[in-house]
Parts: C-alpha cells; structure tokens; sequence
C-alpha cells in the first residue's frame, strides 16, 4: 500500500462523500479508492468510515485523522510547489473562514477576479462570526472585525472600517428622533444587540465628540450573533445599529436606513487576518493575504495615525 495515496484516497472520500466521485476526481477507479481506504484502516486497525448504500459518513476517529492528513496533505504540496517553477503560479487549497457581511458584500463579488488570476487555488470559505479554532477544524486563515483575542495566532491588521450609527425611517417614525447618544440608554429607545460569540453580552460602544467620550450600552429586544441577521434586524425596524459604512452605505442610498450623530465619532474597527504560527506561509496562502489586503484596501483603508 502506498500511504500517500491511501491518505489522499481517504481525504478525497472524506471531501466528496462518495467513493465514486472520490476516484472520479482521482483518475482512479473505485475499486482502487475503495481498496486503498480499506488497507488504511487495516494498518491504523481503526474503522474511518462507515458505509451505507447510499451514503459514507466519517467516523469519530476518521474525523480526527483527517484534520491530520488534510494538513499533512497540503505540507506535501506546499513543499513540492516551493521547489518547482510552480512556485510562480500558487495552486492548492485553502480554508478561510470570514464574517457574513464581508463575504457577501466584498469577498464574493470581487472572487471573479481571483479565480482569473489564480485559477489552479480552491477555496473553502466559511461564513461565520463565531470563534473558530483553526487548529482543531483545519481553517488556514480567518478575517475578523476587532481584536483577535487568541494571541498565540499571527494576525495581521488589514484594513480599519468606519462605523455609524443608523436606526430604519419606520422605527424612527414610531420611536422618535433621539436627540443624542444618550437618549439609548435612558428612555423607550432600543438598539438591535450584538454578541460576538453565543452565551457572551452584548457588546457596548464608545461615541466621540471633541473631547467628550460616551459609552453606550443601550436596552434591546433582540440581540442576535451574526452579521447579516444584524443588519436585516435593523432595516426591520427592531432598533438602533452600529454598523460599518461598507454595510450600510446601500441601505442608507435606498432609504432604508438613517445616519444618526453624525457630529459624533465611533473609533475605526480594525479588521484582522489571522492564521496558524505553527508553520510556514505556504505560497498559497500568500497569495491569498496579498490579495484580499488589496480589496480590503479599497473598502477600508488602514486609518494612519497623525505624524507627531
């Protein structure tokens, strides 16, 4: 038995879920894929898959030794494009994980132009606002808003999103004007909550005037964990929102939504890339944070601080 072959047999059932799409994409056969899947188990002495007639699920252990040979898979390549003219052409694949908003309103559309100019990089992308352990679930990179709150990642400060704060005409019509920040805190007004991960609070923002800096914490109805549902809430009327402009500014053009305080500042969001330092930049990867710094470049600029 060849161990890569089975490992990258195994991998492809794994990805497919199928035998039979497995060796397609192989240029196997399926007998061959199926026989390299059955003396791997044979040799870890560990069933990886449980079969059915109309479907293969990866077991507990199998599970567990994936995350394993996806990442010794992909050191394989990186380590055989690094010594080859590939090198000038990356190719492989990556798994990146981003937050809702930005991957429908800035990654997505511009992927066109990625795919152009590298068509041999797969991308797995998830889309999420939640915590992701990199490590344990294989992700190579993810773009987060804010600070990145595992320091033992490598992060890299891509871009800096201008943020506002916006409520719906509708909500406004029943709810009234507020008349400053405060009003949020202290009377019928209400916000639309965030929270950054699942059992945590709702996370307060800090307002700038001149020298005057005000926390709100604001009351809520409904507080949700994502990106989108946030933004969704908030058209719906169901309260006040801190938004980044790149989100709001469509709404705010359609009537949608209002810019409240305008005389008042939010501090920039400082938008993150983040990814594992337990090993090299692969060429792929590379690539990846070169472009996408690029595109972030365009939305949300890094804010520079004044020379002193």
């Amino acid at each position: 038995m060849d161990r890569f072959d089975a490992m990258q047999a195994f991998a492809r059932v794994v990805d497919t879920g199928s035998f039979t799409k497995a060796a397609e994409t192989l240029h196997m056969s399926r007998t061959t894929v199926t026989q390299l899947v059955q003396q791997l188990e044979a040799r870890l002495r560990v069933r990886l898959l449980n079969r059915t007639t109309r479907q293969v699920k990866v077991t507990a252990d199998g599970a567990a030794y994936y995350a394993r040979v996806i990442r010794l898979l992909a050191d394989i390549d990186d380590a055989e494009t690094s010594l080859s003219t590939a090198a000038a052409a990356p190719r492989g694949r990556l798994r990146i994980d981003v937050p809702a908003p930005f991957a429908r309103l800035i990654l997505v559309p511009a992927l066109p132009g990625f795919q152009a100019r590298y068509p041999d990089i797969q991308l797995d992308l998830g889309v999420s606002d939640r915590n992701v352990d990199l490590i344990d679930e294989s992700v190579d990179c993810v773009i987060r808003g804010g600070q990145i709150a595992d320091q033992s990642l490598i992060a890299r400060h891509i871009g800096d999103l201008q943020a506002g704060l916006y409520a719906a005409p509708g909500y406004l019509a029943r709810m009234g004007h507020p008349a400053h920040p405060a009003d949020l805190e202290n009377s019928a007004h209400r916000i639309v909550g965030y929270r950054r991960a699942r059992g945590g609070g709702v996370l307060p923002y800090t307002l700038q005037r001149c020298d005057v800096s005000l926390t709100v914490h604001g009351q809520y109805l409904l507080a949700v964990d994502d990106g989108n549902a946030y933004l969704a809430a908030g058209v719906a009327g169901l309260g006040v929102l801190w938004l980044p402009e790149y989100m709001a500014a469509a709404h705010v053009a359609e009537g949608e939504l209002v810019r409240l305080f305008a005389d008042w500042q939010l501090p920039p969001m400082p938008l993150h890339l983040a990814f594992p330092p337990n090993r090299h930049v692969s060429a792929t990867l590379r690539a990846f944070i070169d472009w996408v710094g690029g595109i972030v470049a365009d939305h949300a600029p890094v804010v520079r601080p004044p020379p002193g």
